[in-house]
């Protein structure tokens, strides 16, 4: 019975931002659960192709390069979904931003690319793959944004759109969770807290940093692959089939004490 729960035998995925990082994680979840096909797309040609290649010793995974911080490459990534597949069963909403800079500098560019990619992004893309999700309904279709306890707790360290932007997407998936459910599509967030990835470099190699956070984090850790994979099909698979319009924060409980 848990096999049949938590499989992903027969769906159809498309992840985006699926090079590294979490996206890539949750590739490989997917892939090792059984997925009959996983598309990964990135901005950078070379990475995803690469990140594809890696990926295929689990599964059938493809990448679809696409640069979808903008509408021309949404509806260019759209339409070469739609001639692959006549379905889709998972969309990961996993694309995302930040931009750094002193509160009296934060310029208006930044603030842009950020609420483009982490809450425009999500929605059209979702708004344009919608038919696809919908002709998947046998299988529970599933939309998982990636948010973040920054748009939980307040700590802008300087990242001054990135927060308003992840508690945005929050408040979009309750949206859209209830706008399709009468589809049978469900919509979920989770809202990591502490990974490695590249975004969080200038943390895990500043030594003294990294220890004092791991010293604030109930836990005391970092999160680790098999936490996000985890959650990741929790969401995808049957065994969260009745999960709709949540928000779940993946933290080690740094957000009961932030």
């Amino acid at each position: 019975m848990l096999n049949e729960l938590f499989s992903m035998s027969g769906k159809v995925c498309l992840i985006t931002g699926g090079s590294r990082g979490l996206g890539y994680q949750m590739a490989r979840a997917f892939l090792e659960a059984g997925a009959e096909r996983v598309y990964i797309t990135a901005r950078k040609a070379e990475a995803c192709e690469d990140a594809a290649k890696a990926l295929s010793e689990f599964g059938d995974c493809q990448a679809l390069p696409a640069d979808v911080s903008n509408l021309d490459g949404i509806n260019q990534l759209v339409a070469a979904i739609n001639e692959r597949e006549s379905v889709l069963h998972v969309l990961v909403n996993n694309a995302g931003t930040g931009w750094g800079a002193p509160y009296g500098e934060f310029p208006e560019a930044g603030w842009d690319k950020v609420m483009d990619i982490n809450v425009k992004t999500p929605f059209f893309l979702t708004q344009a793959l919608t038919p696809l999700l919908e002709k998947g309904a046998d299988k529970n279709p599933s939309v998982i944004n990636t948010g973040s306890i920054a748009g939980i707790s307040a700590n802008s360290i300087g990242n001054y759109s990135y927060g308003p932007s992840k508690a945005a997407i929050h408040q979009l998936t309750r949206n859209l969770a209830l706008e399709l459910a009468g589809k049978n599509i469900r919509v979920n967030a989770i809202a990591p807290g502490r990974f490695f990835s590249k975004m969080t470099e200038y943390v895990s190699k500043d030594e003294e940093q990294y220890q004092r956070e791991i010293r604030m984090i109930p836990l005391h850790r970092w999160g680790g692959e098999l936490d996000i994979e985890g959650v990741a099909l929790l969401l995808a698979s049957r065994a969260g089939a009745f999960i709709t319009g949540e928000i779940i924060a993946v933290d080690g409980g740094t957000t009961l004490v932030g």
